[in-house]
């Protein structure tokens, strides 16, 4: 007994300090600046960002703000940009560090609400709105009857784009969005892949040009592949990038 308390303070004693600085600022009071704050805290095995906040705001300062829900990647509310890297603070460990000092501040290109808050929700709203994203049919749904099959390749390509968990990263990777606050980024292009290649929607080639054919959308990616790079569920945004691209591409000719 004596030996494994001893095995557990001595391990106790091996975790090192990091020091985790934070940018502050409320856009909503005239009396907040801009400024970055530096918290000290013991490292623990498989420390990851999001515990590492949540022990700032329980321990040290309850004013600190940041979005988190699932904890597993998933929800995406976590994402923030961290030693330069946009990335999801759930799925980062502190341990990647090995200076032991991490820099967290908020995504750009969405509205600052407070500190590492940024509203994506009202963005990602008005882009599936620009896009329509959803089902375009004119046939009405029967119930009592089988699904329409499709095909299991089909499907996988379909469900493979659904599992976009809009998080933000790939805008705030993307060169061109955060030049142009008008351009839809790969969420929004692989939102229409989706479903042109869904074939539950009725939507032509030539209603996509309508909705993507310009700068703002499929003609303003300068293929840089930030978005693919640090996309954190590894989604094949440039090949469906490309893929809307050369279709409306041979569209605007047939134009």
């Amino acid at each position: 007994m004596g030996d494994a308390l001893n095995q557990k303070e001595n391990q106790e004693q091996t975790f090192r300090t990091i020091e985790i600085s934070v940018f502050r600022y409320n856009p909503y009071s005239k009396h907040s600046k801009p400024r970055f704050e530096t918290y000290s805290l013991s490292e623990t095995p498989s420390m990851t960002l999001y515990i590492a906040l949540s022990k700032i705001w329980a321990t040290m300062d309850h004013h600190v703000s940041f979005d988190f829900v699932c904890r597993a990647g998933i929800c995406g509310s976590c994402a923030m940009v961290i030693n330069g890297k946009p990335r999801l603070a759930c799925k980062t460990r502190t341990e990647e560090f090995l200076d032991g000092k991490i820099t967290l501040m908020p995504l750009p290109t969405f509205k600052h609400i407070k500190d590492l808050q940024v509203d994506t929700g009202s963005w990602m709203n008005a882009m599936s709105q620009k896009v329509e994203s959803w089902i375009h049919t004119k046939e009405k749904t029967d119930i009592s009857k089988i699904e329409k099959r499709v095909e299991p390749d089909v499907a996988q390509a379909v469900f493979e784009l659904d599992r976009c968990i809009e998080c933000g990263i790939c805008l705030a990777s993307c060169s061109t969005r955060i030049m142009r606050e008008s351009f839809i980024g790969a969420v929004g292009l692989s939102r229409v892949a989706r479903f042109a290649i869904d074939p539950h929607d009725e939507r032509t080639d030539a209603d996509y040009y309508e909705l993507v054919g310009d700068d703002d959308g499929i003609f303003g990616c300068m293929s840089l592949m930030g978005c693919e790079d640090h996309c954190p569920k590894e989604l094949p945004l440039q090949t469906k990038i490309a893929y809307m691209r050369r279709k409306l591409v041979s569209q605007a000719i047939k134009s």
